[in-house]
Formats: structure tokens, sequence, C-alpha cells
């Protein structure tokens, strides 16, 4: 199993710069082979127990159409990134002060044709996300198999991150972005750092 402190092996003097400087940051090679391996089965191994992102309070939303699941402690090798995305807090808190008190994640899978049209995660300060997080979890990846993250950073300037395996994008929740439509089967777990109080 992954040590909690897993987080301060990341390169976070970096990671801190890039999130200054622009709002995002790309961590590649976030884990080592063997977790990787492990957290991918252990979502390959739940894709069943995937809900509908789509539908919210019962309303069918226009904006996504990939499939969650949300991430606890019987979740245990994918919870183990939860308490390294706790780590990470603390270094971002000590270097921010952004009060980050608590971290949240899901398992996301788009199949081909899905997308998340653009959005912000955290629009005009009206929840508690601070800072959003995905790790890409698929074997690998082909440019033309669609599925990029999209995202405008804080100077206006757009990216387009593609979600190889094992990488870790960080950027402001209150960031415009997208997931353009895959063409192959997308894994990740996208988590957001909040300003409230423990959801367990």
């Amino acid at each position: 199993m992954l040590p909690i402190s897993a987080a301060s092996n990341w390169n976070i003097h970096q990671l801190c710069d890039d999130l200054n400087d622009n709002g995002f940051a790309l961590l590649d090679h976030a884990y080592s082979d063997d977790f990787f391996l492990q957290i991918r089965e252990e979502c390959l191994e739940n894709l069943q127990e995937f809900k509908d992102a789509a539908i919210q309070n019962g309303v069918v939303s226009q904006i996504r159409s990939d499939h969650i699941l949300w991430i606890n402690p019987e979740l245990p090798t994918a919870y183990q990134h939860i308490k390294a995305l706790e780590v990470l807090s603390d270094l971002l808190n000590q270097n921010f002060y952004l009060g980050i008190k608590n971290v949240e994640a899901h398992f996301a899978c788009y199949n081909p044709g899905e997308f998340y049209a653009l959005h912000r995660d955290n629009p005009q300060q009206k929840n508690h996300r601070i800072i959003s997080t995905v790790l890409y979890l698929q074997e690998k990846w082909q440019e033309n198999w669609g599925g990029l993250l999209r995202l405008q950073d804080k100077h206006g300037n757009w990216h387009l991150i593609e979600p190889h395996p094992n990488r870790l994008a960080v950027f402001q929740s209150d960031l415009l972005h997208e997931v353009l439509a895959a063409q192959q089967q997308r894994l990740s777990i996208t988590g957001w750092l909040r300003s409230d109080q423990n959801l367990w």
C-alpha cells in the first residue's frame, strides 16, 4: 500500500511555481508503476458500480456524459490517493495560505463519444472547491483518441493536456476547462481540495 507521505516525493517546488505562474501544473509519473497498476485495477474491478454523472438531482445534464464512482475508505487503494492529496493540501496551504481542509474524489470513466463541456469547478466562488486534480489511469494513450483536457490558464491562454498514464494535473478550480470527446475508454480520478470541513 502507498505511504501517505507519497506526495512529499513530488516536485512540490516546481508544482507551486507552475501554479503561481499559470494556475495549473502537471506531474508526470506521479506514482510508482506498481501502485499505478493497483489503482487502475481497482478502478476496472468496480466499473459496474459507476453511475451516470449526467443525472444530477434527477435532472439530465447536457454538459457532461461521463460515469463516476465516489471514492471512500471502502476503495482502499484509491483512498490512498486521497491521503496523498491531503499531504499535497498541507504543502499548498503552507505556500499559498489557501485554507484547504478537505479532499473529495471520484473515479471517472469516459466511454467513446463521452465528454464534459466547458465549465468551471468553482464558478464565482459558489462552492468550496479551491484546487482541482485529475490522475489519468489508462495504460496508454494516443493523441488521436481524443479525451484531452482543454484548459484556460490564469492569463487567458488555452492549453491542451493529454491524458498520459500516471499523469497528475493540478489546477485552480475557477479556471475554465473541458474534456474533449474520447474515442477510446478514458479512466481517471478527479479530485478537489476544498476549504470546508471533512465530509466523512
